[in-house]
């Protein structure tokens, strides 16, 4: 999975931001695009993912390696497992911090293990944050909409200011989130960012049209978040 910081060119994020320009022009609403590698840490994943795996290897470990072992002692002594508790426990142990920090490391093997519900929720707050991090409900007039890409969770969340919600809801917002989706699924993911927010300035302009003196409150920009 490419790193959010990685995934434009230089002259794509010049044209995303220029579409960022277009949007401004006819309508007061302030737009900020942000693309985040992950939005959520996932932990109880990266853990699951270490206990199937220790699972997994003492399997593999039992079958191949179990066995009585005879001891020294052929008439008096009594034969032992080779596969004792001790070894056993280790074997656990081991794989399975083996597996919590592969799982970290390559984030995809922790993907089956994740609910759409978990992902959804933590792309949701992880936008929120962003809303406030970025300063965007401190425009005058409370115009300030965010659109959030979440790579890893393949999810678009867009937060409006209080303005904003007054007129729209999320169902409102859908057909936008799935232009951009749409544009990451084709691979080209620049030209879906651009038709998003050129979409959403076509949402915004009828209720927030431009007025005279407008000023631009935030840089028209595009983050990327990894």
């Amino acid at each position: 999975m490419k790193k959010a910081t990685k995934l434009f060119t230089e002259d794509e994020i010049r044209t995303i931001e220029a579409a960022i320009g277009e949007v401004e022009k006819k309508t007061s609403a302030e737009v900020v695009p942000v693309v985040a590698t992950v939005s959520g840490r996932y932990d109880r994943a990266e853990d699951m993912f270490g206990f199937l795996l220790s699972l997994l290897v003492l399997g593999v470990a039992w079958v191949w390696l179990q066995g009585i072992a005879p001891t020294g002692d052929a008439w008096g002594g009594s034969p032992m497992l080779r596969l004792n508790l001790p070894v056993v426990l280790v074997i656990l142990v081991v794989a399975c911090f083996l597996g919590m920090a592969l799982a970290s490391h390559v984030p995809v093997l922790r993907l089956p293990l994740i609910a759409k519900r978990e992902m959804q929720e933590e792309v949701e707050s992880r936008a929120r944050e962003m809303f406030q991090r970025l300063k965007i409900r401190k425009t005058e007039n409370a115009t300030g909409i965010l659109i959030y890409v979440s790579l890893y969770e393949h999810m678009v969340h867009v937060v409006g200011d209080d303005t904003i919600n007054a007129k729209f809801s999320r169902e409102d917002w859908q057909a936008l989130c799935d232009t951009i989706i749409r544009g990451f699924k084709d691979g080209r993911p620049e030209e879906g960012m651009r038709r998003g927010l050129l979409q959403c300035g076509d949402l915004l302009a009828p209720h927030f049209p431009i007025q005279p003196g407008d000023a631009n409150e935030l840089v028209d920009t595009l983050h990327l978040i990894d």
